[in-house]
């Protein structure tokens, strides 16, 4: 357990949940990798879901300039509002070659299989990888060449086993590096008569940001 940071109260600290806390733990294995803003793009795949949607926010607050992966449409307007310079169509991310068009400083990856190999393809030379999900599935189709050519980092993420400084400085971090207007934006409150309708909603992939139980 972690004492809840001054500046949080216990809907912000829900709203965030366990995918914020992810979030804000691929930002700074980003960090600790020597991306910069100043760098170039970071993509986030996943971009409308839980982890994704946090990632968005937290990376367009401290200055970075965000592309969103997205497989919906509708969710467009929802990742510009959170900070996503431009928007791009999870079908650009179908298939992938061993390297291609270097385009990104650094990711934060939720999705996994094809478009984490697609994305490792496309990152700058130097660049990390954050990778913390399996949304598209567990296997991984690609080849060494962007590590042994480009120098990029793959980096795991895991926020169950997170030793307790680093756990906390993440939620420190959360309090001061979150814009206020996330909370708002993220968040779709619902009733607990309401949970088994959203919960077939969330597995089909039509549900964004967070969702609070009252």
């Amino acid at each position: 357990l972690v004492a809840m940071p001054q500046g949080l109260d216990g809907r912000k600290a829900m709203v965030i949940g366990t995918a914020g806390f992810t979030a804000m733990l691929c930002v700074m294995a980003l960090e600790d990798a020597g991306v910069r803003p100043e760098d170039g793009e970071v993509v986030v795949t996943g971009a409308s879901g839980g982890v994704g949607s946090t990632a968005v926010a937290l990376l367009h607050h401290l200055g970075y300039k965000v592309a969103a992966v997205s497989g919906r449409e509708s969710t467009h307007e929802y990742l510009k509002n959170l900070g996503a310079q431009r928007i791009l169509s999870r079908d650009e991310f179908a298939e992938t070659r061993p390297l291609e068009k270097q385009l990104w400083a650094g990711a934060v990856d939720t999705v996994g299989d094809k478009v984490l190999a697609k994305v490792l393809a496309q990152m700058n030379y130097g660049g990390c990888v954050a990778a913390c999900g399996l949304a598209g599935g567990f296997a991984l189709p690609t080849t060494v060449m962007p590590f042994i050519l480009r120098n990029v980092r793959l980096q795991g993420v895991d926020s169950v086993m997170t030793p307790a400084a680093r756990r906390a400085e993440a939620w420190q971090r959360l309090v001061r590096d979150l814009p206020e207007s996330f909370y708002a934006q993220s968040a779709t409150e619902i009733s607990l008569a309401e949970a088994p309708e959203f919960a077939d909603k969330i597995m089909t992939n039509k549900i964004r940001g967070r969702t609070l139980v009252k």
